[in-house]
């Protein structure tokens, strides 16, 4: 009796003090709250921001895990510099080349931690068919549920800058600048 009693004190003690494992949740970006932006120097002049219009996706998160994932495409063409004549010059084969390439991607290979949030998220972009490693800069990042929907969401904003001319885009550089400095406001809803 007293070798139950302890057994079942034991199993008793060993499920409280064991963590709960929640399980990776899936999360679809919200196209009306996802825009990734790019920047860069114009010829010493001004900074230019222009932004995507159109972007689908999926994130993973398993809070618990401490994991994640992110898989992005971007419609190239749904680029919006605030000019139409200037959106139809940058999809020209010197810089996107919509045409051949309609879509960019990015696919993450590794989520780091810093305690229960992301910090960097690393992966492979793809613009014209050329794949690269980047590292974005998470800057910040919420997972609540969402109070207009009712559901579980998510939101980050994340940071990284690219070379346009290791993506066969550098036309115009160093005028230009090489450098384009990439930001991206991401808001996802669980499925």
């Amino acid at each position: 009796m007293k070798l139950i009693k302890l057994i079942s004190a034991t199993t008793l003690a060993f499920a409280v003090a064991a963590p709960a494992f929640a399980a990776p949740e899936t999360y679809a970006l919200d196209p009306a709250h996802t825009f990734p932006r790019f920047s860069y120097n114009h010829m010493g002049f001004s900074t230019q921001l222009s932004r995507f219009d159109k972007t689908s996706g999926k994130v993973v998160f398993d809070k618990a895990a401490k994991t994640g994932s992110v898989d992005i495409v971007i419609d190239m063409k749904s680029v919006n510099t605030g000019s139409t004549l200037f959106n139809e010059h940058i999809q020209g084969a010197d810089f996107f080349d919509t045409a051949k390439y309609p879509t960019a991607t990015f696919k993450s290979t590794k989520v780091n931690f810093k305690g229960d949030k992301p910090s960097t998220i690393e992966g492979q972009l793809t613009i014209k068919g050329v794949t690269r490693p980047v590292t974005l800069d998470v800057t910040s990042f919420q997972a609540i549920p969402h109070p207009m929907l009712k559901k579980d969401a998510i939101g980050a904003n994340a940071t990284t800058t690219i070379k346009r001319s290791e993506f066969n885009a550098g036309k115009y550089a160093p005028g230009v600048s090489d450098e384009v400095r990439i930001d991206i406001a991401l808001e996802a809803i669980k499925e």
